[in-house]
């Protein structure tokens, strides 16, 4: 027991097993292999490496926006000048990441709480039972007003009318204010911080740049009027009812390089819908919301309510940093190999399964074994020596050897070697020993039979092998 143990550790330990090849001379087959492994090796080298950098690790950054607007808009509304600042048409007002600037408005002022009628068109009456109830949307009194003919609502008095939508837009002057955006960003796996004020940003700089794609990229000053051309709209349609702008900050950063090539890019998308698409072809278009301001005016509480058209402003920073990594390398190397294992399983099928002579291409790749007999030493042709003495048996070897060499030379000893494999089945379960030098997995293509009885099996040779 423990010489067998002892044995099976040795063999475990010091013993390599390694599968055996077959080598088949077919032109198709081999092209048709070679070109898989061309185009596996150039996915590897194009695909993996190239384009999605695999030898590379990933870190998304960690960031922080705020921003600032510049300028002053001037309107004139049935004579009454007002002038308009940073205060009055940013919302909100903090510097957020995503923001909102008016550019239109309907305004109604000195409105109180009371009772009114409703506009002509909404909650339209010819009795009182019309207006009976209350509605989520308008407190009814109960009431038709008999001079408009719709229901009377408790309400701030008098009631909005934002039937007309002023045209052109109010404060078209906003196409000229500036936005001023500052960005940091940190990748935590690789302990790089950045900032979009770069090397070569300073005040001086900074005073006098305004972003151009081509002159001044890195410019973190955007005119208004220049974003929302690059997003493909245009100002006065997107002012007037209003719309929202994504500002991409894009760092997309190559660690292995120096870090001061770490830079943003800017980019600018409209996310208020298709520029080509008409107002009547959407549900609901533009932008808005309403905004009031309290006040007091003798001891009565009232307000100013504005219904605000604007563009909606959102920062978006986008990152993605790469630097080189042995883990990563390593797994890519390691698919890539396996992969090429699919020239092998292609080949194995059309050799097996789709080819005129896969019967023979079957016979050589696999070897068959009977597990109720095990043969003392591997015989290729257990049967071919039987029956003869030495001389008689190395002769007829030496003859038989001659004649397989030849006929594998011919155009056609696929086929005679395929007809062997058909044939070299033994009649019985004989063993022997291989006992012809030399003649290690040779065979005759016109092969020997063995006929077994109550003596030793004999054997039968083809007659050009005999003597």
């Amino acid at each position: 027991m423990k010489n067998q143990i002892t044995s099976a550790l040795s063999d475990f330990f010091f013993e390599y097993e390694t599968p055996r090849q077959v080598l088949v001379r077919n032109r198709k087959v081999g092209v048709m292999c070679r070109l898989i492994q061309l185009g596996v090796l150039a996915y590897i080298i194009g695909w993996v490496f190239i384009y999605e950098k695999g030898y590379q690790s990933t870190d998304t950054a960690v960031s922080s926006v705020f921003t600032k607007m510049k300028g002053v808009g001037y309107t004139n509304v049935s004579g009454r000048e007002t002038v308009w600042d940073v205060g009055d048409y940013v919302f909100p007002s903090q510097g957020d990441s995503s923001f909102v600037v008016m550019t239109n408005y309907i305004i109604t002022e000195g409105q109180k709480m009371g009772k009114c009628p409703e506009l002509r068109g909404k909650y339209n009456c010819t009795s009182n039972a019309d207006c009976a109830g209350g509605s989520f949307k308008r407190q009814m009194t109960g009431v038709c007003n008999d001079t408009t003919k719709t229901c009377e609502v408790l309400a701030w008095c008098p009631v909005e009318n934002d039937h007309t939508i002023p045209n052109p837009p109010l404060l078209m002057s906003a196409e000229n204010y500036t936005l001023f955006i500052k960005n940091s960003i940190t990748f935590p796996l690789f302990n790089v911080t950045r900032s979009n004020l770069v090397e070569g940003i300073d005040s001086n700089y900074i005073s006098k740049c305004l972003f151009d794609p081509n002159k001044d990229p890195l410019c973190p000053i955007f005119k208004l009027g220049d974003i929302v051309k690059l997003s493909g709209f245009t100002f006065e349609k997107l002012a007037l009812e209003g719309g929202a702008i994504g500002v991409v900050v894009d760092w997309t950063c190559n660690l292995d390089v120096n870090v001061k090539h770490c830079k943003p890019a800017y980019s600018f998308h409209g996310l208020y819908g298709n520029p080509d698409e008409t107002d009547s072809a959407s549900a609901s278009v533009g932008y808005n919301f309403r905004y009031a301001k309290h006040y007091m005016e003798d001891q009565i509480p009232k307000r100013t309510l504005l219904k605000v058209f604007g563009i909606r402003f959102d920062i978006i920073v986008k990152s993605l940093a790469r630097k080189f990594d042995i883990i990563p390398t390593l797994t890519a190397v390691g698919s890539g190999v396996g992969i090429f294992g699919v020239a092998t399983v292609v080949c194995d099928l059309l050799l097996l399964y789709l080819l005129p002579k896969r019967k023979f291409y079957k016979n050589m790749k696999f070897k068959y074994t009977d597990i109720h007999t095990q043969p003392m030493e591997e015989n290729p042709h257990p049967s071919l020596c039987l029956g003869y003495d030495k001389t008689t048996r190395e002769k007829r070897c030496r003859n038989l050897k001659r004649i397989h060499s030849s006929d594998m030379r011919k155009p056609d000893g696929l086929d005679q070697t395929e007809e062997l494999c058909s044939t070299m089945k033994p009649s019985c379960d004989a063993q022997t020993r291989w006992s012809c030098p030399g003649m290690e997995d040779h065979t005759h293509p016109r092969g020997p039979t063995i006929t077994c009885g109550m003596s030793a099996p004999s054997l039968a040779l083809p007659n050009s092998v005999a003597d």
